[in-house]
């Protein structure tokens, strides 16, 4: 049989079952049997049919598009920070794998994402990404969920939260990387990185470190800590920073891998030598972190978990499923920036 224009009906009679379970097959509805769903999709794939995605979504109301919002406090001129450049990949992978496209916006650069995106049609969720400042934009958070809108946040986790997080546990990645600093008999450790109600995962960082310290009996000295965002030239400034206050320090615990390489370049431009007169750790595992000089030790966060995460919990809601607020473990990967065994 020559079929020029393959429709779903044709299929529907290929497979002997009706168009409308040919219409779930199409979409993986979990309503559809597995072995009957796989018999349709083959039998699409062998006469080249394309579903029209413009129709169903009339039909559907739903555009099969998540949209990922990215919220960062820096510059035009300043590139994304690499971290969330890896989950944008992992979050771009895994909604392909799940049949659905992936729009990518500045949150900073809407007055309106409910509108922009939900109530348009225009994405079926949105995920919201990025170190951004949470007070000034946790009122439109409150927005999107009074209206119902789908959405997922990776990153701050605050008292009576709007809508669903997906994070880091911050404060256990933060615990492990003073622990292992306290282990190696640096006791004079600052903090480069922010600690305010602005950026709750730093804030969370920061509690996580003075835990550590306090449970080691040595209490948290705040001539040593230095406020940065998360960008190199930040961590540049609170490292002179922290060398300019004549307060003697002997590690450096930072809020992000980005922080770390700028306190780095001020020890070094001082004369100082990492690890020996001062170890230093980030928080992240940033692609480039293996490679710096000296190669960094860190905090990874899971981003192929998140990004899996993140776009099965979005599609959940989406879909009508119930979804918990959730955290993953981070782990510590020590590199020549503390000494010591190179062991993840």
């Amino acid at each position: 049989m020559k079929i020029t224009k393959p429709t779903s009906l044709d299929i529907a009679e290929l497979a002997h079952v009706s168009q409308a379970t040919v219409s779930r097959a199409l979409r993986d509805s979990p309503l559809v049997r597995p072995e009957t769903r796989e018999r349709i999709q083959e039998f699409a794939r062998e006469l080249h049919y394309r579903t029209d995605r413009s129709a169903a979504g009339l039909r559907t109301r739903r555009s099969r598009t998540l949209a990922l919002l990215l919220f960062e406090e820096s510059s035009d001129e300043a590139p994304i920070n690499p971290f969330f450049l890896s989950m944008l990949g992992h979050v771009t992978r895994a909604a392909a794998r799940r049949k659905f496209d992936l729009l990518v916006a500045f949150q900073q650069l809407s007055d309106d994402w409910h509108t922009d995106y939900e109530v348009c049609n225009r994405a079926d969720g949105l995920i919201l990404l990025g170190y951004g400042d949470y007070l000034n934009y946790a009122d439109r958070l409150r927005q999107l969920a009074e209206t119902d809108t789908h959405f997922v946040i990776w990153g701050p986790v605050v008292e009576n939260q709007p809508g669903h997080y997906l994070s880091c546990d911050n404060a256990l990645g933060a615990r492990l990387a003073t622990q292992h600093l306290l282990g190696l008999g640096r006791s004079r450790i600052a903090f480069a990185g922010g600690a305010s109600d602005h950026c709750p995962e730093f804030q969370l960082r920061h509690r996580g470190y003075a835990e550590a310290l306090r449970a080691a009996g040595h209490a948290p000295d705040s001539r040593l800590q230095a406020d940065a965002q998360s960008v190199e030239a930040d961590g540049y400034r609170a490292g002179t920073q922290l060398l300019n206050s004549g307060v003697k320090f002997d590690a450096v615990f930072s809020t992000s891998d980005l922080i770390a390489m700028g306190v780095i370049h001020a020890l070094q431009d001082r004369g100082l030598t990492v690890p020996r007169d001062v170890a230093v750790v980030g928080f992240d595992d940033i692609a480039s972190a293996a490679d710096f000089n000296p190669p960094l030790t860190t905090v990874r966060q899971d981003t192929h978990l998140a990004g899996e995460l993140l776009v099965g919990n979005v599609i959940k809601l989406i879909e009508g499923e119930a979804v918990e607020s959730t955290r993953i473990a981070p782990r510590l990967v020590v590199r020549a920036s503390c000494g010591g065994q190179m062991a993840v």
